[in-house]
């Protein structure tokens, strides 16, 4: 394999699955490959586990024969972070390989997924964001819970480390004692918290779960629909690539796709008011996640709007889904090449 191309070598890392293919968004992979050829780099995927000292064995792909083949590169130029599980993320081979990578003076993006909790933790220190928060704790504590929950009325139980609204839940109190649970797949009246808590105590404090209050979502034709905004890194600043709208459908719990959300033109219900907070929040928090974990290149953020006109930040993501909207997908794959000529020093 020819690797002394005029342009870059991008290593895109992801992770072995069980039967020891490698996992992870092979659409985005192909997409990226194209582009860089077209800009004379090249970029392979690979897994830690396949990193020698002086080489790495991973996979490319040909566009011209559309097959992958497997052969060994030097190292690259740049490293995206595309590892798909968090598991795989944190363990010893992948930290090791990081220190590698820093010290021969590779950048990489971007470091980690991000807790939930962390998150809130970080953008509650900035003047500018903490406004946009939601009320958040930590499930540690019966009491502590309960006391949320009679104060809020209402409330989203969310796991620390998760994403496209895995594990969530909604707790409200019915009257003094009732409480009601609703998750995707479950409905269930408790008579007391007590009850629940007996039910749902080992589920809620065996991971890190956050509990949130519930935000009465504004509407459009009857049901409740959020932001999906895309950012992109740009010469050290931070730009809005896209932006999305996911409105609930048969459920009202979340407006994600793969639970029955349903995807709109963010035209469709676009406003001064909706581009001020986009454009206000995005290159915030995409400097206080590099200043915290390492260097972010990309995120996604999921926010929304009350029926009050407030608005909130829900979760940021820090290994983005593809979008649905094409020009948003065909945006990203541009942008993020153009970072890979930037950050690997082979920009025009």
């Amino acid at each position: 394999m020819k690797t002394n191309q005029a342009g870059p070598l991008i290593g895109i890392m992801s992770a072995s699955t069980s039967n020891g293919s490698i996992a992870g968004n092979r659409p985005l992979f192909i997409a990226l490959q194209k582009k860089l050829i077209s800009l004379d780099g090249i970029s392979f995927v690979f897994t830690p586990e396949d990193a020698d000292s002086d080489f790495i064995t991973g996979y490319t792909f040909l566009p011209d024969k559309n097959y992958w083949i497997k052969e060994s590169f030097r190292y690259p130029d740049l490293v995206y972070n595309r590892v798909p599980f968090r598991n795989s993320e944190q363990n010893d081979q992948y930290r090791t390989f990081f220190s590698i990578l820093k010290e021969k003076n590779i950048p990489f993006f971007n470091p980690c997924f991000i807790d939930k909790f962390e998150l809130f933790e970080l953008l509650k220190t900035l003047p500018l964001l903490q406004n946009f928060l939601p009320q958040t704790i930590v499930i540690q504590k019966k009491v502590d819970l309960l006391t949320f929950l009679k104060r809020q009325g209402s409330i989203y139980l969310k796991p620390a480390q998760s994403s496209k609204g895995k594990g969530i839940f909604r707790l409200k109190l019915m009257d003094s004692s009732k409480v009601q649970l609703e998750g995707i797949q479950i409905h269930a009246n408790y008579q007391s918290f007590n009850h629940f808590w007996e039910k749902w105590s080992e589920k809620l404090l065996e991971q890190t779960y956050i509990a949130q209050e519930e935000i009465l979502s504004a509407e459009y034709e009857g049901n409740r629909f959020d932001f999906r905004i895309l950012a992109h890194a740009n010469d050290g600043e931070y730009m809005i690539t896209g932006v999305g709208i996911r409105q609930s459908q048969q459920q009202n719990l979340t407006t994600h796709i793969p639970s029955g959300g349903r995807l709109l033109p963010y035209e469709l219900l676009k406003t001064a008011e909706h581009d001020d907070f986009i454009q206000a929040i995005v290159p915030s928090i995409g400097k206080a996640l590099s200043n915290r974990f390492g260097y972010f290149g990309e995120f996604s953020i999921d926010a929304g709007v009350s029926k009050t006109g407030q608005y909130y930040i829900y979760e940021v993501n820090s290994k983005p889904m593809s979008f649905d909207e094409l020009e948003i997908e065909e945006k990203k794959i541009e942008q993020l090449c153009r970072l890979f000529l930037q950050l690997s020093n082979f920009q025009n």
